[in-house]
């Protein structure tokens, strides 16, 4: 079994696709205007609308109200994404820090309110850990 995405619902597309494309550099690959998917090597973010929601599972799912999942992101440098951030994400949770785990992480809310998390390994155990 590979995992392949995640999939975030969400009542504004277009808004939440600008925000990861600005914040990853990764431009998204429209399907339709309720779908879009930003690909990366390790896995796809989908974006879809809460339209699509009808399609697969009536109520199933709805917009802007997770309060278990973080999406995370390996970055090469952490202290650069915050900085290239600063004016575009409305609510850092917590700035560049440095975790017991070894990485240093930068944890923020998307627009719709998801906990989204930068990251870069550190410590040697961690660096091997993420190698590519």
């Amino acid at each position: 079994m590979d995992f392949v995405s995640i999939r975030v619902i969400t009542g504004d597309v277009a808004r939440l696709v600008d925000f990861y494309e600005r914040a990853t550099g990764v431009r998204a690959a429209w399907a339709t205007e309720d779908f879009a998917e930003l690909r990366t090597a390790g896995a796809t973010l989908a974006i879809a609308s809460a339209r699509t929601v009808a399609l697969f599972a009536p109520g199933s799912a709805r917009p802007a109200d997770n309060h278990s999942v973080v999406t995370e992101f390996l970055v090469d440098d952490v202290d650069r994404v915050h900085r290239d951030l600063t004016g575009l994400a409305a609510d850092f949770v917590t700035e560049p820090t440095t975790m017991p785990w070894g990485n240093r992480s930068l944890l923020l809310r998307d627009p719709d309110g998801n906990l989204v998390n930068f990251f870069t390994p550190v410590t040697p155990e961690a660096i091997a850990k993420f190698a590519r």
